[in-house]
C-alpha cells in the first residue's frame, strides 16, 4: 500500500480512468480538486481493450499511441491545477474489471469517471464499463456526466 510518512495520515488516492471521451477533462479536473483538498494523489489510467482473438500482451501501436496522448493530456490538466498525476497504460480484455482490479491493487479511496452524454436507441446510455465499476468497485465512485445536448 502507498501511505504517507511514518506517523502521518494515509495518502488519499484517486483513480481516474481515461476513456478518450469528451468528459475526461472534467473528471481529471474534479480529481485534481479533490487531491488538492485532501492532499492526495491522482493516478490516471487508460485501458486498451484487447480482443480475445489476440494475446493479451499483443502490440497494438495505434491504441498505444492514442492512450499515451490521452494520458499526456491528463498530465497537462494536472499541471495546470498544480497536481502531479501518475499515468499508466493497461491492457485487458475489458476495461471495467481492469479498473476495479487497479483500484483494489492501489488501495484507492475514490474513482472519478467521465461520462459523455450518449443516446443509444433513443435512451441515455452509460455503456458497459461504468455500470460494472459502480457494481464492483471497493471504494466511492463519482461519475462526472457532461450535460445533454438539450442542455438539461
Amino acid at each position: 500500500m502507498f501511505f504517507g510518512r511514518a506517523g502521518s495520515q494515509p495518502t488519499y488516492r484517486i483513480l481516474v480512468p481515461i476513456g478518450g471521451n469528451s468528459a475526461d477533462d472534467a473528471a481529471v479536473q474534479l480529481a485534481c480538486d479533490m487531491a488538492k483538498q485532501h492532499k492526495g494523489q491522482v493516478q490516471a489510467v487508460y485501458v486498451i481493450e484487447v480482443v480475445r482473438a489476440l494475446p493479451l500482451d499483443a502490440e497494438l501501436s495505434p491504441e498505444l499511441q492514442k492512450g499515451e496522448a490521452l494520458l499526456q493530456q491528463a498530465d497537462a490538466t494536472g499541471s495546470a491545477h498544480q497536481v502531479e498525476i501518475a499515468t499508466e497504460l493497461l491492457q485487458a480484455r475489458e476495461a471495467g474489471p481492469a479498473i476495479v482490479d487497479e483500484a483494489c491493487e492501489r488501495g484507492v479511496q475514490l474513482i472519478v469517471m467521465g461520462l459523455p452524454y450518449k443516446r443509444r436507441f433513443g435512451e441515455f446510455s452509460m455503456g458497459r464499463t461504468i455500470p460494472y465499476v459502480l457494481r464492483n468497485a471497493p471504494c466511492q465512485v463519482w461519475i462526472c456526466r457532461e450535460p445533454s445536448a438539450a442542455g438539461g
